[in-house]
């Protein structure tokens, strides 16, 4: 690869020269490139993984970019040489992670982090046999990371099941085991 710098033969030309060279431009610089082929080698499993999660990030941003305010989100992260669309695809690639859960009397407190938000929390409380009792969106603190939910009661030896969701949908799933006595 090629940085072009005050070349006026090919100031003005993109594309392909035959199978072998690609001239193309990035941030405002033109790179002259050997062109790159198609591979002879059957794809590994990981390959045709992330082929797929890399579909479905595009189009994941491409109905993201039709809503005016989620775009103007994206473009307000991207940086140089980056846009809307770059990050909406990036943020589609990662899910949320849960940091801590933990319970202050019946308030479930979960800290989570995603590179760029935390868009839903949702809690579930099952008793010992496994049957949900109650299941309800936990609200955000305004540190931005806590979210806090105040169950009804925690039903001893039961089971709280935390799911964190970022924009585009990815969620991560966190479950806590409730003591066999409430002190």
């Amino acid at each position: 690869m090629a940085l072009l710098k005050d070349n006026s033969l090919l100031q003005f030309v993109e594309g392909s020269i035959g199978k072998e060279i690609s001239i193309y431009r990035r941030n405002g610089q033109v790179i002259v490139a050997k062109k790159r082929g198609k591979s002879n080698k059957k794809p590994t499993e990981k390959q045709l993984e992330a082929r797929y999660k890399m579909r479905v990030a595009a189009a994941y941003a491409k109905v993201m970019m039709a809503d005016p305010e989620i775009k103007a989100y994206y473009q307000s992260l991207a940086g140089p040489g980056q846009n809307a669309y770059n990050m909406a695809v990036k943020d589609a690639f990662h899910s949320p992670e849960v940091q801590a859960a933990q319970l202050e009397e019946t308030t479930v407190v979960v800290r989570s982090k995603d590179e760029f938000r935390v868009a839903e929390v949702e809690v579930c409380v099952f008793d010992a046999a496994g049957s949900l009792q109650e299941r309800g969106k936990a609200v955000m603190a305004r540190n931005g990371v806590d979210w806090y939910y105040k169950a009804n009661s925690l039903p001893p030896a039961g089971k709280i099941k935390i799911q964190v969701f970022d924009l585009p949908g990815n969620a991560t799933l966190k479950e806590i085991d409730l003591p066999e006595t409430q002190s």
